[in-house]
């Protein structure tokens, strides 16, 4: 893509993106979603929605791309229990706890990355004030004190529209919720970013999620996986245990069909 990738105009440029196309960049990213999760002949769980992977034509249009971890789900099922696989910062809590990829955790991906749009930062600063170090609690906290303008990406220099801004990290922090349950559906996502719809009322402090732990001997975990090339991938987490390579074997057979939509998608 002419243009590279979001995350190179967000954490790397001097060049800042200016507030509409930061605004159309996100309404794009999710009508890709919605293509894959609703349009396409079977849902794909995309497992890889990050900054890096929105890929921006000569107009700045946003083109989601690398389909490497992506899964083939049937409309009706909705879900399936995969290897763990992403890229922290990203992943959803239970992806973390259950290893189950879904539409809900790429919704959950889509909030982390509507909110880098809006503040200009990544998910994680480990150097950061403790109170900052995580994204989606320190814009959540000051959503509940109703400062949520405070964390607007500065080199905007003010020059944006509130009401879009506001709506897309309220939407942001929606799609972040802990509860899967909760989360909107990607076209919902849409509805609400074009004023089709309301903005949701989230609770003033983000829940704290309840899961039941894994077993401790139930998988490894490393950060390089593989794509569709076998070439080696890092800065991805995929389970290492003897299940989930067998899994993994077993499910290559789709990968014609992925590679197929990925063309169709970029």
């Amino acid at each position: 893509m002419p243009n590279g990738s979001l995350d190179s105009y967000l954490f790397g440029m001097s060049y800042s993106l200016s507030w509409p196309v930061r605004y159309k960049i996100a309404i794009g990213l999710a009508s890709a979603v919605l293509y894959l999760h609703e349009e396409w002949e079977q849902c794909v769980v995309h497992r890889d929605i990050k900054s890096s992977n929105v890929m921006l034509d000569s107009n700045f249009n946003a083109k989601l791309g690398d389909f490497g971890l992506a899964r083939l789900v049937d409309h009706e099922l909705g879900s399936q229990t995969t290897v763990l696989a992403g890229t922290m910062g990203y992943l959803a809590p239970e992806c973390v706890t259950t290893g189950k990829a879904s539409k809900e955790s790429d919704v959950y991906s889509f909030g982390v990355v509507a909110l880098e749009i809006s503040c200009g930062r990544k998910p994680v600063e480990a150097k950061a004030d403790p109170s900052k170090v995580r994204l989606v609690e320190w814009v959540w906290d000051l959503y509940g004190k109703g400062q949520i303008l405070e964390v607007v990406d500065m080199r905007l220099n003010t020059e944006y529209d509130e009401k879009e801004i506001e709506c897309l990290m309220v939407v942001g922090l929606w799609c972040c919720h802990p509860d899967p349950t909760v989360r909107p559906s990607i076209r919902q996502v849409i509805n609400v970013l074009s004023f089709e719809a309301p903005m949701p009322s989230l609770p003033s402090k983000l829940p704290v999620p309840m899961y039941f732990a894994p077993p401790m001997n139930m998988c490894r975990f490393s950060y390089t996986s593989s794509n569709f090339t076998g070439s080696s991938v890092k800065d991805r987490t995929q389970c290492s245990c003897t299940t989930c390579s067998t899994f993994n074997s077993s499910s290559a057979g789709s990968s014609k069909a992925l590679l197929k939509l990925n063309k169709a998608v970029v």
